[in-house]
């Protein structure tokens, strides 16, 4: 390639950190600002935080979101998995193209839509069976899981068509079970699939806002929700604070994550 060629594409990339890091880098260091406005320097403190620790309604949204989101995404990859290896490892079966319909219809759905249906199946199933009694973090996480769902699964299908069902194979060949193949063979090779779609769908419960409004109650009031309502009486600094700590959060998880698949691609000593 041409180093010219190569100079402009790599300052055109930098440009695209820039464009998506600059405001969260922005947001950090205003989280130290001791001025009550948002966008003017007064000096370093650390005002803001000392006051988040005292926000307990700020703290319990934040903790109330966090505990949905990860609910929200153990149930999806769950099922998620299961959808994407019967997508990619059953060939053709019965109802596989609504299987495939609905899962890229959750894609493409505008979330408006999503909240609207269920809310109105939350409704119904109440009239009906008497459950949900209220609405709450848990219609709430059953809600993030159901359009979380087709990631996951979209990731699973995408793992397992690149790798070569010949190891599958192979075990069965030589003996093991299907469940035996199931732990050995292919959850080691859907791993990565299996914690990045663990990872993205917490990140989308964690940012919901339009389909927590519909089937979240009063006494379910998520992050987002509480942030976006203090914006007709003006954000509080206090929000910075809140997002910096989410954004290291955050990063030390996946850290920790590229460490751990790291860590599991690398040979084994004497193998």
């Amino acid at each position: 390639m041409n180093a010219g060629v190569r100079a402009r594409l790599q300052a055109v990339l930098g440009l695209g950190y820039v464009f998506l890091y600059l405001p969260i880098a922005v947001l950090a260091v205003f989280s130290f600002n001791d001025s009550p406005l948002l966008t003017s320097w007064s000096g370093f403190s650390l005002r803001w935080y000392r006051e988040l620790l005292g926000n307990e309604r700020m703290l319990q949204a934040a903790g109330l979101s966090l505990v949905i989101a990860a609910g929200s995404a153990t149930i999806a990859t769950f099922l998620g998995a299961a959808a994407g290896f019967a997508l990619a490892r059953f060939g053709r079966f019965r109802l596989r193209g609504l299987l495939g319909t609905a899962l890229a219809a959750l894609l493409v759905m505008p979330e408006i839509i999503t909240g609207v249906s269920l809310l109105l199946l939350f409704v119904a199933m109440e009239r009906i069976i008497g459950w949900p009694g209220e609405r709450g973090m848990v219609t709430v996480a059953i809600a993030h899981a159901t359009f979380a769902i087709a990631y996951v699964a979209t990731l699973v299908q995408a793992r397992l068509a690149g790798q070569d069902p010949a190891l599958e194979e192979a075990a069965a060949d030589l003996g093991a079970r299907p469940l035996a193949i199931l732990a050995t063979v292919t959850l080691p090779l859907m791993a990565p699939a299996l914690l990045a779609g663990w990872l993205l769908a917490f990140t989308l419960s964690l940012d919901d806002l339009v389909v927590a409004s519909f089937v979240s109650g009063p006494g379910a009031t998520t992050l987002p929700m509480l942030i976006f309502a203090s914006v007709r009486l003006g954000l509080s600094p206090q929000v910075n604070a809140m997002a910096t700590l989410l954004v290291l959060a955050i990063a030390l998880a996946l850290l920790l994550a590229s460490a751990a698949l790291g860590q599991a691609r690398r040979p084994r000593s004497g193998s």
